[in-house]
């Protein structure tokens, strides 16, 4: 493995990449803050920096790691891989590289399901898990969306509330817009898109219900009054008022350390 420093990018971040996999797998890594570790993986449309990582920052010395296929220069590396658990072990191998144990974990979406991956695999590395809309878990009444078959416009209104918003046109370049900037932005969005989508396969039951083993118990964000509201004229008569269902949690596995305690945030929309 090894580790290439790179020049400060905008906004105090600092830019390295480490390469592990024997040297086959280069994952680019921005960090930023001062304070505990904290390890932010993403979701399937690549690693933004936004005001989100920034607060973050305040309190955590934040690492943003790139999937493997999602650094720039490096796209093909993601072919040395060939399932979900090399990608565990890869990132096994980065996060040891850094030196980072104990740390917080924050996933999204793809990447919730990886942070709770490495977190079951590898406890002594998180002390906390927190999943935003991680995929594999759902909650029964909702409607699950396959979004990787949804056009641009309709895949900025399903991930965001307000597709228009500074947040959607910082991860989804505008589809009016023919200059080659917008045209890179939209094949960088694709390509992430299929990079973790390798991933990403049947596994078998799961629901907001269960969890992996190891990983002990939950928390669950109830939805905004306004989509509570949306969601009770659809239910059935039988279940208005019932309000989300609270995750039916399994025993928790032995370790060496005990379970790790996750918190999920359940929503429509990611921002």
């Amino acid at each position: 493995m090894s580790v290439r420093a790179e020049a400060p990018v905008t906004g105090g971040t600092q830019e390295r990449t480490v390469t592990v996999w024997q040297g086959r797998v280069r994952m680019r890594v921005v960090s930023k803050g001062r304070g505990p570790a904290l390890v932010f993986f993403h979701g399937p449309w690549g690693l933004t920096w936004d005001p989100f990582l920034d607060r973050l920052a305040e309190s955590f010395t934040v690492y943003a790691p790139e999937h493997p296929g999602t650094t720039p220069e490096a796209h093909d590396d993601v072919y040395h891989l060939d399932g979900l658990w090399d990608l565990v072990l890869c990132y096994e191998e980065l996060l040891e590289t850094l030196g980072i144990r104990d740390a917080a974990f924050v996933g999204h979406s793809f990447g919730g399901m990886v942070a709770c991956e490495v977190a079951a695999a590898y406890p002594d590395r998180v002390r906390r898990l927190a999943m935003i809309a991680p995929l594999g878990f759902w909650r029964d009444p909702d409607r699950i969306v396959n979004w990787m078959m949804l056009e641009p416009t309709a895949l900025r209104a399903h991930i965001f509330r307000d597709p228009e918003g500074d947040a959607a046109r910082r991860m989804f370049p505008r589809t009016d817009a023919q200059d080659a900037a917008t045209t890179e932005a939209r094949v960088r969005l694709m390509w992430a898109m299929g990079t973790t989508g390798k991933f990403i396969g049947p596994r078998g039951p799961s629901g907001a219900g269960r969890l992996r083993p190891g990983v002990h118990a939950a928390s669950l964000r109830r939805p905004r009054r306004d989509d509570r509201r949306r969601r009770s004229r659809a239910a059935p008569r039988a279940d208005r008022h019932r309000g989300p269902r609270r995750p039916r949690l399994p025993e928790s596995v032995a370790r060496r350390r005990g379970p790790i305690r996750a918190h999920l945030a359940f929503d429509e929309h990611q921002a």
